[in-house]
């Protein structure tokens, strides 16, 4: 079965489904939106709330993300329930929190009252969080959220950030949020939260928890499949296309450096890597780099050996099985492998590895691109000055 989907004239009596797609109208003008009916907040922009900024006093906020601005990537975690999310300041000429909409400013005025006293987190109003449907207006429900995390510092859960455009740098915030671990929301607590009771008894137990103890309980969704097919390693849109038609154009004359690249892009994955040497090509032995992986803190830690391998393929080519084979059986006691690829692993190659439990991490052509994005490489100008680096 796919995704449940709500129809355009049931929305003002809907209940909130995780994962569900409102429809929105057809009449083809800003009245088509369906988070409006949903939730009586605007029908335009980011950020949609009930309340005054000024003020500092929201009775509901509603985010939504559009998931398609690669110079500020909006992220959901389903295995973590975290969900990254990207201020209003996104051009430069304004300060940090003198946007039009007052995005920011409300995100600074929430993630404070998250850090305070029980009576101050009662300040924090129920979050909404809705990304962009498959066709038209359509929106994805993604939960109920919150400021902050279990694992984030309140130096890590609100980040002021700098980025740079046309020579003009500027400053916007990273807000990171937790989905509360409720599979609906029930259209009487929406409708006695406009009214003005956002703790009335139909408030969900995981918000309540949250606001009297500060306890976080995260919608996570372990994975259920152990392999990708090749539909889910290929690029999944014209962007992640792009990047990878630039990566395969830069190293096409001699794929040898694209080792570089595919080490930049490991160490770009996880900070925690600290050491990574490139081996020489006839000398490898089956491995393009050897790596150090941290676990624990910067006085008491252990390092983790692992090998590379990085694989500059045509998307039309897999890595089969003699290629992870390679890999595999090179892979020294206590040690793990990351294949980095610009193509896909075959089908039967990626089911030998998750189902003998080979300690292989998988980047194939849509996580490269993805990694990439996450870090500010998604515009292509900005990609090509990082690879001519290498």
């Amino acid at each position: 079965m796919g995704q449940r989907i709500i129809n355009f004239d049931k929305l003002e009596k809907a209940d909130l489904i995780v994962d569900a797609v409102y429809e929105g109208g057809n009449a083809g003008n800003t009245g088509d939106d369906p988070i409006h009916p949903l939730l009586q907040v605007g029908n335009q922009g980011g950020f949609r709330y009930l309340g005054n900024t000024k003020e500092g006093k929201y009775s509901l906020v509603v985010i939504y993300s559009s998931s398609n601005d690669l110079d500020w990537p909006d992220l959901l975690d389903t295995e973590t329930g975290i969900f990254i999310y990207y201020g209003d300041n996104k051009h430069p000429g304004s300060e940090l929190l003198d946007t039009k909409k007052k995005g920011n400013k409300l995100l600074q005025n929430i993630f404070s009252y998250a850090h305070g006293s029980r009576e101050i987190r009662r300040k924090v109003p129920p979050v909404f969080i809705f990304t962009k449907g498959g066709k038209g207006r359509d929106v994805v429900f993604r939960g109920l959220a919150i400021p902050g995390g279990k694992a984030l510092s309140q130096t890590e859960d609100l980040v002021a950030v700098w980025k740079s455009k046309n020579g003009v740098r500027f400053q916007n915030y990273r807000a990171m949020f937790t989905i509360l671990n409720e599979g609906t929301i029930s259209r009487q607590w929406i409708d006695e939260i406009i009214a003005g009771d956002a703790f009335s008894d139909s408030c969900p137990s995981s918000f309540k928890s949250w606001i009297e103890g500060g306890k976080y309980e995260a919608l996570i969704a372990s994975k259920s499949v152990i392999y990708r097919k090749k539909a889910e390693q290929i690029p999944q849109n014209a962007q992640e296309e792009k990047i990878i038609k630039v990566i395969k154009e830069k190293f096409k004359a001699n794929p040898y450096d694209f080792e570089k690249c595919a080490a930049a892009i490991v160490r770009l994955m996880d900070n925690n890597i600290v050491e990574l040497d490139l081996t020489r090509p006839w000398m490898d032995g089956g491995r393009d780099a050897i790596g150090k992986y941290r676990i624990g803190t910067e006085n008491n830690a252990i390092h983790v050996e692992f090998a590379l391998e990085a694989k500059c393929y045509d998307i039309k080519n897999s890595v089969g099985v003699k290629g992870t084979s390679r890999l595999i059986s090179r892979l020294r006691f206590r040690q793990f492998g990351i294949l980095v690829t610009t193509s896909y692993v075959h089908e039967q190659a990626y089911k030998e590895i998750t189902s003998d439990a080979h300690p292989v991490i998988i980047l194939s052509a849509t996580d490269i691109a993805k990694i990439l994005i996450n870090h500010g490489y998604g515009n292509i100008d900005q990609l090509k000055k990082w690879l001519n680096t290498f």
